[in-house]
């Protein structure tokens, strides 16, 4: 399996999607066609399981970061792992966004918001709970962003003044979740 999503990868780089034919894995992977459909039904099912092992990566780095102690400043950690988890050019990214929302979308976004969600309500120093329909709009907001910047590399946005804007809108929401936290009236008991 390892070997057919290398050379997948690596003909969606050097080729392009049009290029890519489970005839063409099978030969740079070393395996003979029927092998190929011993582990997948056809290309988009190839597309989708790259997609999900790089959702997986960025789950698992998100998830480090969240259990590192040390880790003082988690939203840029957070914004980092979303931004540079996936590999592959921007035509590439896009390709293997768009196969995981056709094969799960909902599903794969759910679980990125969940992720996201553990992440930052187990932030103490946001000094709140961070409730559902916020982090929604955290969670959302970044993944869109972050697709929509690959989507349009004519625009040729600057990573590292991409991710510190990523990261100023992040935290100009956090701020004014805790500043709205903070005048909301104390319920009596």
């Amino acid at each position: 399996m390892d070997a057919i999503l290398e050379a997948a990868f690596q003909i969606l780089e050097t080729d392009g999607l049009a290029k890519l034919t489970t005839s063409r894995i099978a030969e740079r992977a070393g395996v003979s066609i029927g092998t190929l459909y011993q582990y997948f039904r056809d290309r988009e099912a190839i597309l989708a399981a790259m997609g999900q092992r790089q959702g997986d990566a960025i789950r698992e780095a998100i998830t480090e970061i969240v259990l590192d102690p040390n880790e003082a400043s988690g939203v840029r950690a957070i914004v980092r792992a979303l931004m540079h988890g996936q590999q592959g050019s921007p035509e590439t990214r896009m390709v293997l966004s768009d196969a995981l929302f056709r094969t799960g979308g909902f599903d794969e976004l759910s679980r990125q918001h969940l992720t996201f969600l553990d992440a930052i309500s187990s932030r103490t120093e946001f000094g709140f709970v961070l409730a559902k329909e916020p982090a929604f709009i955290l969670t959302h907001a970044v993944i869109y962003l972050l697709r929509a910047a690959a989507a349009e590399p004519e625009l040729q946005l600057d990573p590292a003044k991409l991710e510190d804007e990523l990261v100023c809108l992040m935290e100009s929401y956090i701020g004014a979740l805790a500043q709205r936290r903070q005048e909301e009236p104390v319920s009596p008991r």
